[in-house]
């Protein structure tokens, strides 16, 4: 049997896990010096890869290894306290709003020149470094130009084009791919015990998000979201249609971002009112309080219109998997249909309609997603999508 590791949790990355495994032996060896050759340790690295390749798992995985007596065993309290974020020495950085602004990065360089409280280094991992401001991507060239001797900053992003050029060639990159539809599949069964059907049906569905694959098998409301969703485009006869059709994207991914963030919002401002006294003598909050409360307010409607517009993104991949399939079968290729739940639409769809339409159907919703991640209006865009589609 295999001796547990940190690592284990990375699907279908063997490929990272290796080069993950060498450093941090380096940094046993080699401690002192951060900056050893290309195949060591180096003080900062960049992760990439498609969303749900887990690049964020790859570089908490790894910082867990780093401070671990013994290079990522998983089971010690030193890795298990830096892969839920309770270690003092592992700041995970991830952010819930739009952007990371350049304050952010300033707080968070005066707590990383602090000396390691536990282990030989401290380490930083910011799971959307592609989110940072131009000014707070800055600030942070600065800290990596000149690194303290027991800091690594581990970057997570889409691309490696997603990162300031001046960042990027101070790191080292490691590129993950995306996990095969098998490897997924396992994961759920064996880690999640979801029945082998279901795993399956998700892990295609998912696109080797396993993530998200996970939350489609765990949750029927999903389910039930992307079969409307999944609807969507066999309605699109006439542009009163499209815009219908728009207006119901919107809803549904508007409704399962306020679903997740309802509760925790109100919990938040509750112990906030609380940390400033509110209701603990009859009186009201203390000096200060009800700034903080806006304050909080304003990154909670933040973080609801990323919700928003995360959740719009994904019901677009998930229209963009029923052309996918219209194309393979106008290529011959049905072997490889991703919603074969509907096979008999998607083959009735590909024969009245022309292989280089398709195509440009696939473009439209790509361009659509690029222009959401501009913060252009969703309805406007999804509308204008539609009309496309239609």
């Amino acid at each position: 049997m295999s001796t547990p590791s940190v690592f284990d949790s990375l699907v279908g990355q063997s490929h990272i896990t290796e080069i993950l495994q060498g450093a941090v032996a380096a940094s046993r060896t080699n401690a002192e010096s951060p900056e050893t050759s290309r195949h060591g340790m180096t003080h900062a690295w960049i992760f990439t890869g498609p969303p749900g390749s887990g690049r964020s798992s790859a570089a908490v995985a790894f910082a867990a290894a780093l401070i671990c007596p013994k290079g990522g065993c998983g089971t010690c309290q030193e890795c298990r306290s830096a892969l839920t974020g309770g270690h003092p020495d592992v700041e995970i950085i991830r952010t819930e709003g739009l952007s990371i602004k350049i304050d952010e990065v300033r707080e968070l360089l005066t707590r990383t020149s602090w000396a390691p409280s536990m282990g030989g280094w401290r380490v930083v991992v910011m799971e959307d470094a592609d989110r940072m401001t131009e000014s707070a991507a800055n600030a942070l060239l600065k800290a990596i130009e000149e690194p303290g001797a027991r800091t690594v900053w581990l970057l997570c992003a889409p691309t490696l084009h997603d990162i300031l050029p001046t960042i990027r060639s101070r790191c080292r990159h490691l590129q993950l791919r995306t996990p095969s539809t098998q490897d997924v599949t396992a994961v759920l069964e064996n880690r999640d015990g979801i029945s082998p059907a279901m795993a399956d049906f998700a892990a295609r569905v998912s696109q080797g998000h396993i993530g998200r694959a996970r939350y489609i098998a765990t949750n029927e409301h999903v389910r039930s979201n992307r079969a409307q969703i999944m609807k969507l485009p066999l309605q699109l006869s006439s542009i009163a249609a499209a815009f219908q059709a728009a207006q119901t994207l919107v809803d549904l991914a508007t409704q399962e971002a306020n679903a997740a963030i309802e509760e925790r919002d109100e919990k938040e401002t509750a112990a906030l009112a609380e940390a400033y006294g509110k209701g603990a003598t009859g009186r009201g909050m203390a000096t200060g309080g009800s700034k903080a409360i806006k304050e909080l307010e304003k990154e909670q409607k933040s973080r609801a219109t990323r919700m928003v517009r995360d959740s719009l993104d994904g019901a677009l991949l998930d229209i963009a998997t029923f052309y996918r399939d219209v194309m393979m079968v106008q290529a011959g290729a049905t072997d490889s249909i991703i919603n074969i739940d509907m096979t008999d639409q998607i083959t009735a769809y590909a024969h009245k309609t022309p292989a280089h339409a398709t195509v440009k159907k696939v473009n439209a919703i790509m361009e659509a997603r690029t222009n959401l991640s501009h913060n252009a209006a969703p309805l406007l865009t999804i509308e204008a999508l539609m009309c496309r589609l239609a």
